[in-house]
This record gives structure tokens, C-alpha cells and sequence, in this order.
């Protein structure tokens, strides 16, 4: 009997690298959100990606944030606290991106970075999948929106275990659209004007 080795590559789905494949980090703690999630995500936000920027908290294999800059995202920041996958996140992103402006990304815990960040720039569209089974998602969101992250009328992405409902959301969000595939619940929130 063989070991199965797991695929570590993902095929970007759309934009100027559509069809370009790219490798993540041997970590298990990897989950990158399925093709057919990412399909629909960017399908709702098409009309907001081209030019936006973009934050993505626990980026691990960076494949949101690479599909936003390949449909156009003006800036993406990563915020990832492996250093084996932020140097693997940052290997590929020099292949696809030769333009280094575009991007930037940080080692470190999602809530470190954004108590570090005392007068960040707000962004367009947050993409937010911490580690199913963690308790993280509502401290998270409560220093998201306390520290001025997003844009007024901002898009906030979530990846869950289960289904978001509004009670679970802090004051200053609403759902947009939600759906389910698979084990994965996925939710798009609007910041409230």
C-alpha cells in the first residue's frame, strides 16, 4: 500500500493568469477555498475587484488574493503567520507579479497585525477564512471594523463551518449573498454606510 501525496497545487481561475497553476506550502493547515467557491466569490464581486485593495487575514496558500490581482486588484495585502508559507506564498507572487508594488505581505497572527496597525488604509474587500474549529472569527471581525479596515461600503468575505446568520455578525455588517458547497460555507458582507 502507497501513501497518497496530497496535491499542493491550485489553478487560477480567472484574469489575466487564468489557467496558470501555482504550489502552496506542505501544510496541513492549508484548506484553500475549492475552484467552485472561488468561481462564485469572484462572479459576486466582478464589478468591485478592478482597481480595489484587497487584505487577506490567514492567506495560506494566497490563492484569493491571487486571483484578485490577477482580475485586476490595484493592491493586496497577506497577512500569514508561517514563514515557510509566506516565503512559498511570496516565490510564486514574484513569478506571476513582476511589479512588487502590487502586493505586500506579513508574518505574523492575523490579530497582531491588526492591533499593530493603528492607521491602516481602509480596504475594498476583505478576504477572511481563519481555521475552522478556532474562535477566532468574532475577534477577528471585531477588530476589523473597531480599527476602520473597511472602506465604508466595503465587501467582507467569510469561509466558515457553518451558516452565517446576521446575530453572528458585529454591528456595521450585513449579509449579502451566502452559500454552501460542500463542508464550506461561504458568506459576502457589506459594511453598512
Amino acid at each position: 500500500m502507497t501513501n497518497r501525496i496530497p496535491d499542493r497545487s491550485l489553478r487560477i481561475i480567472g484574469g489575466n493568469w487564468r489557467g496558470r497553476k501555482i504550489t502552496f506550502a506542505d501544510r496541513e493547515e492549508i484548506r484553500p477555498t475549492p475552484d467552485r467557491v472561488r468561481e462564485t466569490l469572484f462572479n459576486w464581486l466582478q464589478s468591485h475587484i478592478a482597481g480595489s485593495r484587497c487584505l487577506e487575514l490567514y492567506a495560506g496558500s494566497g490563492i484569493l488574493s491571487i486571483e484578485a490581482l490577477s482580475r485586476g486588484a490595484r493592491h493586496v495585502t497577506m497577512v500569514e503567520k508561517d514563514p515557510d508559507t509566506v516565503a512559498q506564498l511570496l516565490d510564486t507572487l514574484s513569478r506571476l507579479c513582476p511589479d512588487e508594488k502590487r502586493y505586500a505581505s506579513f508574518t505574523m497572527t492575523a490579530h497582531e497585525w491588526l492591533r499593530k496597525n493603528t492607521a491602516p488604509p481602509e480596504f475594498d474587500v476583505v478576504f477572511l477564512d481563519p481555521p475552522f474549529g478556532s474562535e477566532e472569527l468574532t475577534q477577528t471581525l471585531r477588530l476589523l471594523l473597531e480599527g476602520h479596515f473597511l472602506a465604508r461600503e466595503g465587501l467582507l468575505y467569510l469561509e466558515t463551518p457553518g451558516q452565517v446568520a446576521v446575530g453572528d455578525l458585529p454591528p456595521g455588517l450585513s449579509i449579502h449573498r451566502q452559500k454552501k458547497a460542500g463542508q464550506v460555507h461561504y458568506c459576502l458582507c457589506v459594511r453598512d454606510r
